[in-house]
């Protein structure tokens, strides 16, 4: 197996055909991946997903607790935490955490005071209680993708090929693919599987500008590091709990939405309210979302908007009080995304050559599990 794109989706589609014995050479057209997979939260919370999803997160959890068990990965296990602010995000908390129980995925609810005890960092005129799931883990999304390549290279029939960009994929026949690099080299394979995000245009651009895809672009701050502040696990708050799939499952999500005002910068830019400690005491803070259909990428521009990041600031202060607010860094990150119920682009182009993409916000959450679900259906088994 060829797996084209080394960022979280290919690397788990090798980790997985790893285990099933085959040989698998993964490409990636940069010296290390730099998009999507490192531009994150580096969240894993299937708590956000719908049913459907939320198996493939679950499954990925444990995934990633297995992986951690033989090599540093960099997982941290401290749980995420939806914090409300007012009356409907209290009701849809508490109407998730009844689906949870049905669903048998372990959540508790928690007091507007237990919620200021585990963080006290968190403004009493904002917290009205919280959902937490203590199960859930976060990563930390620079280092984790190359400690698990790192993993991968371990396996003996593995090979990596980086910097290495594919330029023509070629059947010779059903079972038998040829592949071409910028450099003229060529090799083949049984079967192909291109996860290469918003690369997939560059390859197959007629499929690409068909596929009903959208690009998201997202803001994202980091703050300097601050010893004297903890804020252990994932933490999401009012904003998160009324965009989050999970909750659009709820009895009154659609009363709420509603009654929602669309004029608001907060609704045009598509913001919520994340906080994710690191080890260093830096805080990675966001984040927004700006779209564009696939067959206009150039609809989203290179600039980081300093009223985006205002407006993040501006609504964490209404959440938190932390010693400095002083912003290290700033970027932004690209995913794509489907526009499909599926909630994932899949498409066999040639016979044994795969196109998945279009997984959205959802890659660092639940590829893990997703990927060893559809190498099942692609073999048969």
């Amino acid at each position: 197996m060829v797996v084209i794109g080394g960022g979280v989706l290919g690397s788990f589609y090798a980790y997985h055909a790893l285990q099933r014995g085959l040989r698998v050479t993964l490409v990636e057209r940069n010296s290390r991946p730099n998009d999507a997979t490192v531009r994150n939260f580096g969240q894993v919370v299937p708590s956000g997903l719908d049913q459907n999803w939320q198996k493939h997160g679950r499954e990925s959890l444990r995934i990633y607790k297995e992986i951690q068990a033989q090599t540093d990965i960099s997982l941290q296990q401290n749980g995420s935490i939806y914090i409300a602010s007012d009356d409907a995000e209290c009701s849809l908390i508490e109407e998730l955490h009844q689906i949870n129980r049905e669903t048998e995925y372990h959540s508790e609810l928690l007091t507007a005071e237990q919620c200021r005890a585990r963080y006290p960092n968190l403004r009493s005129d904002y917290c009205r209680g919280g959902l937490f799931f203590p199960g859930e883990v976060s990563v930390n999304p620079r280092r984790m993708i190359h400690h698990l390549h790192e993993h991968l290279r371990t396996q003996s029939n593995f090979e990596p090929r980086f910097e290495t960009l594919i330029q023509q994929v070629n059947p010779v026949r059903s079972d038998l693919i040829e592949l071409e690099t910028s450099r003229g080299e060529k090799f083949s394979a049984n079967k192909v599987i291109v996860c290469c995000g918003a690369e997939f245009q560059t390859l197959f651009p007629e499929h690409f500008c068909q596929s009903e895809m959208k690009l998201c672009k997202l803001q994202m701050l980091r703050l300097a590091p601050q010893k004297l502040s903890v804020l252990p696990g994932n933490i999401l708050t009012g904003l998160s709990i009324r965009r989050y799939e999970s909750f659009s499952q709820c009895p009154s999500w659609d009363a709420i939405k509603a009654t929602e005002s669309k004029d608001t910068f907060a609704h045009q830019w598509g913001l919520h309210i994340l906080f994710k400690q690191e080890l260093d005491g830096g805080i990675i803070l966001g984040d927004s979302h700006e779209y564009t259909s696939a067959d206009h990428p150039g609809g989203l521009d290179f600039d980081i908007r300093s009223d985006v990041n205002n407006a993040i600031l501006m609504e964490a202060k209404r959440i938190m009080d932390l010693p400095s607010w002083d912003v290290e860094a700033s970027w932004y990150g690209i995913y794509s995304q489907t526009s499909q119920s599926s909630g994932i682009h899949l498409e066999t182009i040639f016979p044994n050559v795969h196109i998945t993409t279009g997984i959205g916000g959802k890659g660092m959450t639940s590829s893990a599990g997703f990927t060893q679900h559809h190498l099942t259906e692609i073999y048969n088994d």
